[in-house]
C-alpha cells in the first residue's frame, strides 16, 4: 500500500451502509503510522508546556483560587455554549445568579448553568472517578437534563445514526457521518483503553488525540462538542498539568471555528493528525498565555482596589474589604445582596455600595431608582472582550442624574 493510501486510512475508513450512506469507522489510537513529531510540533509543544507551567504557577499566587476559578468556569461555559448556538452572554449569567428577575435568553441561560454544573461535578468526581466512559455519561446527563436536547436520552450513548452538517441537511448531504452504533461502542471501548494506557507520549499530544477521537466518534445524539471540550479540562487536571482548572479552549475554538472543523475533518479524510496537533497545541499555548496574563491583571486590580478601600473607608475598611473579596465571585450585586454578604443592615449596605460607586469600584447598570444592580465592571472586563461580555449589546450604565 502506498504512503498516500496509508495516510488515507490512518484515522479510519468510510464504510458504505445498507441505507446507502457512508459512515466513518475510526481506527484505534494511537495512530499508525505513529505521529511524526516534527520540529514544528515540538516547538508548539514546548511553548504550550511553558505556558501551562506559568499558568499553574500563577494559580498558586491567587489569594482565593476558588473565587477566581468560579469566574473562569462561567466564562468557559458561556463560550462553549455559544459555539453550539446559544445567545446568553456572561452578563446574562451573572444577572441570573444575582436574582435579577427577568433575564434575557432564559432557555439559553439554563444551558450555560447546566454546563457550569457539569464542569463542577466532573472536577469533584475526578479524585474518585478517573476520566472514563462512566464519567462521560455522568457529565452528559447533567449537561442536557431539562434543556434543549433533554428529550434525547441524557447520559445514554446513542443507539441510532447521527450526522454533522448544516441546518436542514440530511444524512445524504451531511458533511460527516460518525460510526454507526455498533462500531461506535467498539470505538468508545478503544478510546477508553487508550486514555488509561501507558503509551509513551507527551500528555498534551495524548489529550489532543483523545479530543479529536471523541468528536469523531460523536457518541451522543446531542451535546458532543460541549462534552469533548470538558474532557480537555478534566484530562489536564487528572494528569496534574494544572492544579486549578484555568485553561479553557472554547475561546480559541470559537475564534478559529472554521479551521477547528477543517482540521478535524482532515484527520478523518487524510489521516492528518500532525496538522491537527499543531493547531491544538498552538491553541493550548495561546490560551494559557492569555489566562496567565489575565490572572496577573486580576491580582493587580485586586491590590489597587484594596489600597483604595484601605485609604478611603476608615473604620469601615474591614467590612468594605469583605464585600470587595466577594465581588470576585459574584461581581453583580444589589444593596440587599451586599447586606447579606457582609452581614450588615440594608441601610449600612446602601451607604457602602454608594461609597464603592464614588471610588469607581462599582457601576450602576439598571438606570432605575429601585431594585438597582451594580457591577464590578473593571474586573469583569479583564475576563472577557466586549462582545463575549455583553453578547453584542451595549451596556446599560446609568448616568449621575439617574443614580
Amino acid at each position: 500500500m502506498s504512503r498516500e493510501s496509508l495516510r488515507s486510512v490512518r484515522a479510519g475508513r468510510y464504510i458504505k451502509q445498507l441505507q446507502g450512506y457512508r459512515a466513518f469507522v475510526p481506527a484505534a489510537l494511537p495512530p499508525d503510522p505513529a505521529v511524526a513529531m516534527t520540529d514544528e510540533i515540538w516547538q508548539e509543544l514546548s511553548r504550550a508546556d511553558r505556558a501551562l507551567g506559568r499558568l499553574d504557577a500563577m494559580s498558586e499566587t491567587l489569594p482565593n483560587p476558588d473565587l477566581f476559578v468560579a469566574m473562569y468556569v462561567r466564562k468557559e461555559a458561556v463560550l462553549s455554549s455559544q459555539i453550539e448556538g446559544t445567545q446568553a452572554s456572561l452578563i446574562d449569567i451573572l444577572e441570573f445568579e444575582a436574582n435579577a428577575g427577568k433575564v434575557n435568553h432564559p432557555n439559553d441561560i439554563q444551558e450555560v448553568v447546566n454546563y457550569i454544573q457539569a464542569m463542577n461535578m466532573g472536577l469533584k468526581l475526578l479524585p474518585e472517578l478517573p476520566v472514563s466512559l462512566r464519567l462521560v455519561r455522568e457529565i452528559h446527563h447533567t449537561l442536557l437534563t431539562g434543556v434543549r436536547g433533554g428529550e434525547r436520552t441524557p447520559g445514554v450513548f446513542r443507539t441510532s445514526q447521527n450526522w454533522i452538517g448544516a441546518p436542514g441537511s440530511t444524512i445524504a448531504t451531511a458533511r460527516f457521518v460518525p460510526p454507526p452504533p455498533d462500531a461506535m461502542m467498539t470505538a468508545l471501548s478503544d478510546l477508553e483503553r487508550f486514555i488509561h494506557s501507558d503509551e509513551p507520549m507527551p500528555i498534551l499530544v495524548k489529550v489532543g488525540l483523545i479530543h479529536a477521537q471523541f468528536e469523531t466518534v460523536h457518541p451522543f445524539v446531542d451535546g458532543n462538542g460541549r462534552v469533548g471540550r470538558l474532557l480537555i479540562t478534566f484530562l489536564l487536571c487528572e494528569r496534574q498539568l494544572l492544579r486549578q482548572p484555568l485553561l479553557y479552549l472554547s475561546h480559541y475554538f470559537k475564534a478559529n471555528q472554521t479551521e477547528y472543523y477543517d482540521r478535524l475533518q482532515a484527520v478523518r479524510d487524510r489521516g492528518d493528525w500532525e496538522a491537527w496537533l499543531r493547531f491544538f497545541l498552538h491553541g493550548v499555548a495561546e490560551v494559557a498565555e492569555d489566562a496567565a496574563d489575565t490572572a496577573q491583571k486580576i491580582l493587580q486590580r485586586r491590590e489597587q482596589d484594596r489600597t483604595v478601600v484601605t485609604r478611603h473607608f476608615g473604620r469601615g475598611a474591614a467590612t468594605a474589604l469583605r464585600l470587595l473579596e466577594q465581588l470576585y465571585d459574584r461581581p453583580i450585586v444589589s444593596v440587599q445582596r451586599a447586606a447579606e454578604l457582609c452581614g450588615i443592615s440594608t441601610a449600612r449596605a446602601n451607604s457602602l455600595v454608594a461609597a464603592f460607586q464614588q471610588v469607581g469600584i462599582l457601576v450602576e447598570i439598571t438606570g432605575r431608582r429601585r431594585d438597582r444592580r451594580f457591577i464590578y465592571d473593571s474586573y469583569i472586563r479583564l475576563l472577557s472582550d466586549e462582545r463575549d461580555l455583553w453578547g453584542g449589546k451595549a451596556p446599560q450604565i446609568a448616568s449621575e442624574s439617574e443614580q
